[in-house]
């Protein structure tokens, strides 16, 4: 089977826990927190794990918050390759309204990376032998260029490698212009790309073809929320719509469907199984609550469904 390498350049620990109502200035009784390692790489290998799968994830990771994060990979069996950071690790807080069932997500900034620390992300990656797919998935912290995407798209192409990268707003138009095989943005990070305030979803098939003429992507997975997700080639168009499912959190959602796409790819799968099963782990990760991912049973039980 084919290698996977995910890199998450701000990792964190996610905490979720609800609450019986959300009020201001009281001091409000949570639920037992449930604590998970997260960033967009991180979530993916996860992802990737649960649906039978492995992958190598790349990530930086510092003081007590990171020796925790690495705790909870282990926890796991996630094969990681550990850049140690001065500055702590990030935490991240979802808080779930029990009674208007509505999720507040509370995403803490970055510490800063210094030179030294994100290129030893690429030294740890020029160093892995057999890579099929490279990964690059959640936001860049303060500190590391958005040139870093020329040095991944080279590195993608000596390793013959394809880069598929999940990320938003200047660094993803960097990205398709440095050159990669696969991105995901959802309708609002299109639109940004584009430079439009709004795209409906009849208009992405040709927005998103126009990107593929444009720039240096072969394919455009567009992320369409409850409504499925679409993807665009230059000579292919698919558009799958997922079953309803009683939504507990759709944190990972997105992570999840990178997952499952990549993991369906390197078992040889064509591009509308692909998507497909992207969409049915997505699917399966909402049936979770906090930031619990797909499970195997859900996504394949979904996909049978797609597939039929």
């Amino acid at each position: 089977m084919s290698s996977i390498v995910t890199i998450t350049f701000s990792p964190c620990i996610d905490k979720s826990a609800s609450i019986p109502f959300l009020i201001p200035d009281k001091k409000l009784q949570c639920s037992k927190v449930k604590l998970e390692p997260g960033g967009g790489g991180i979530n993916v290998a996860r992802a990737i794990k649960k649906i039978g799968g492995n992958a190598t994830c790349i990530l930086l990771s510092g003081g007590y918050t990171g020796k925790f994060l690495n705790h909870l990979l282990e926890k796991e069996s996630i094969h990681t390759i550990i850049i140690e950071t001065i500055n702590e690790t990030r935490e991240n807080f979802i808080i779930k309204d029990e009674h208007t069932d509505n999720q507040y997500r509370l995403g803490m900034p970055a510490g800063k990376l210094s030179g030294n620390e994100w290129k030893q992300c690429l030294n740890a990656l020029n160093e892995i032998k057999d890579v099929d797919f490279i990964v690059v998935s959640g936001s860049l912290p303060p500190g590391v260029p958005l040139g870093i995407f020329e040095q991944l798209t080279k590195n993608a192409e000596r390793k013959n490698a394809k880069l598929i990268v999940d990320i938003s707003g200047n660094a993803l138009k960097e990205a398709v212009i440095q050159g990669v095989y696969l991105i995901k943005p959802n309708l609002a990070e299109l639109s940004a790309l584009v430079g439009l305030s709004s795209i409906h979803i009849d208009q992405v098939e040709g927005i998103a073809k126009n990107v593929i003429q444009q720039y240096k992507c072969e394919i455009i997975v567009v992320s369409l929320g409850k409504e499925g997700a679409m993807l665009v080639t230059r000579d292919e168009i698919y558009r799958v719509s997922p079953p309803k499912v009683k939504v507990k959190s759709t944190v990972g959602a997105g992570d999840s469907m990178v997952a499952g796409i990549v993991y369906s790819l390197t078992k040889g799968s064509n591009l509308k199984q692909a998507l497909q099963y992207g969409v049915a782990c997505g699917t399966a990760a909402t049936m979770n609550p906090g930031t619990g991912l797909c499970h195997k049973e859900d996504a394949d039980g979904l996909y049978f469904l797609l597939s039929e």
